[in-house]
């Protein structure tokens, strides 16, 4: 195995939308395309609308009700094993999906010390009143949340038929986040490796 594909960060991407006619999956793929073009990352799609989580959180200290468990092995050895996540999310009422924050809580230790990029889409806000929530959110979870951002502001006319954005700016927005997101994977990745992430 080459240098690089030994350093190259395991990026999970997440799909937050699940309603039926999400438009989430053209705007994952999209960025699905700009992670291929770079060496330094390898993606996983976390579509939760294709892995479904339990709707029902455990009571503090109860192990998850029957069948739980078998949910979770679809998803949470595959947040653990990132080294930093993209969390693709449109604006529900000025938040983010409910699935999405039922991903989120299921899971605690998967997000420590590890960085999360995000890319939006929504109306006149572009998704960035849920981009804000998330972040108060991660933080709680030890996440270390990526400054820039790529937010799609009317998306349905921010695409042509074939998913590729119209919009030359949003491609160098990804970069940018990319790069960063990139940045921060490595730093947090070297240090867990030196000494455990302090709770």
């Amino acid at each position: 195995m080459s240098e690089i594909n030994e350093s190259r960060l395991q990026v999970a991407v997440i799909i937050g939308s699940t309603r039926g006619g999400r438009f989430g999956p053209v705007v994952a793929n999209w960025l699905l395309g700009h992670i291929a073009q770079r060496a330094d990352m390898a993606v996983d799609l976390v579509d939760l609308a294709e892995t479904p989580l339990p709707t029902v959180l455990p009571a503090f200290g109860e192990p998850p009700a029957e069948g739980s468990l078998e949910l979770l092995r679809r998803i949470s050895p595959r947040l653990a094993a990132a080294d930093a996540f993209v969390i693709v999310t449109p604006e529900y009422n000025h938040s983010f999906p409910a699935p999405l924050k039922n991903a989120i809580d299921w899971h605690n230790r998967e997000w420590h010390a590890k960085p999360v990029g995000f890319v939006s889409y929504g109306g006149l806000s572009g998704g960035l009143r849920a981009v804000e929530q998330l972040r108060v959110v991660l933080a709680e979870l030890h996440a270390v949340t990526i400054r820039n951002t790529v937010s799609f502001h009317d998306y349905g006319d921010k695409f042509d038929a074939e998913g590729k954005a119209t919009d030359a700016a949003s491609d160098g927005a990804a970069k940018s986040m990319l790069d960063q997101l990139a940045w921060w994977a490595h730093a947090l990745r070297e240090a867990r490796s030196v000494r455990p992430y302090a709770v």
